[in-house]
């Protein structure tokens, strides 16, 4: 299927950013979140960003210009969907909440929709069933910053066609993404697999007291060549998601190893959930 028009639910750091990627690459895009100060954020980051990059001759005039006309920033759902072609949800990562999304979703849009969830933990299996389309509900998860980063892993459930797959490998490749498809799902897909054993140990480290987050990053960076340190990207990709992913898998195995990191909890607590807020384990301040 031909996909032209998209739309992004969430514009928080994430959807913001996939919404004016896809905008950038020619796709009509409309992005919307329940938050008015989120939206106008957002607004304001896609007015400043493209004429950066125009300034700094990243971009042209006139592919910025058309860009920014290409993307709408609108207040409701449904307004968002009316017309999507597909739709990526990029909202907080709590299950109830998305199956609820999806399932409204699900009513509004029209009927050849893909629906995809930007999701790096819950497969598209929990989610496909609060529609009546499950062979059109896929993952398709970014990384952050998602501007910047080429990588974009799709996930193909056992209720996803191949249809829909290769339409969404194919809105990947024309956003200058570098897609990887995964044949089967589990949990955490492929990077963040990977990830996830770096970080699980660096959080053991810090909180046996063997070392300083300091310098657990700086041994990441100098012994592995890691271009930033555990500790570093926790506090990009944000504190309260590690928080929000840990507790989910916590309440569907009931394994106490699966509880976030003591660590992870007090930050959560204290609200110092990284970079967007100002102070992570760093000061941005």
């Amino acid at each position: 299927m031909e996909i032209n028009k998209i739309a992004v639910i969430g514009a928080g750091n994430m959807g913001h950013q996939i919404a004016l990627s896809a905008a950038i690459s020619g796709f009509q895009v409309t992005c919307t979140d329940t938050n008015a100060d989120i939206l106008n954020k957002a607004i304001q980051f896609a007015d400043s960003y493209l004429t950066e990059r125009v300034n700094k001759g990243k971009l042209t005039s006139e592919v910025a210009s058309q860009a920014r006309e290409h993307l709408s920033f609108v207040p409701t759902v449904e307004q968002a969907v009316a017309e999507a072609d597909l739709v990526i949800e990029a909202i907080i990562e709590k299950l109830a909440v998305k199956r609820k999304l999806f399932a409204q979703v699900n009513k509004l849009c029209p009927a050849h929709t893909i629906l995809a969830t930007n999701s790096s933990y819950i497969v598209s299996s929990k989610i496909a069933d609060a529609t009546t389309r499950p062979d059109k509900v896929c993952n398709m998860h970014f990384f952050n910053p998602a501007l910047v980063m080429k990588l974009v892993e799709v996930v193909k459930g056992p209720h996803v066609s191949d249809e829909t797959v290769d339409s969404v490998m194919n809105v990947a490749k024309k956003m200058g993404k570098t897609p990887v498809l995964l044949h089967k799902e589990i949990y955490g897909f492929l990077v963040n697999r990977l990830l996830q054993a770096t970080r699980q140990e660096a959080l053991k480290l810090l909180d046996m007291g063997v070392a300083s987050f300091e310098d657990i990053d700086t041994a990441a960076m100098n012994g592995l060549g890691y271009p930033m340190g555990p500790f570093q990207l926790l506090d990009l990709t944000g504190v309260d998601l590690a928080y929000h992913v840990g507790m989910e898998k916590y309440r569907e195995s009931g394994d106490p190893a699966d509880r976030p990191s003591p660590t992870v909890v007090e930050k959560f607590t204290k609200g110092e959930w990284g970079k967007k807020v100002g102070r992570g384990f760093y000061d941005y301040e």
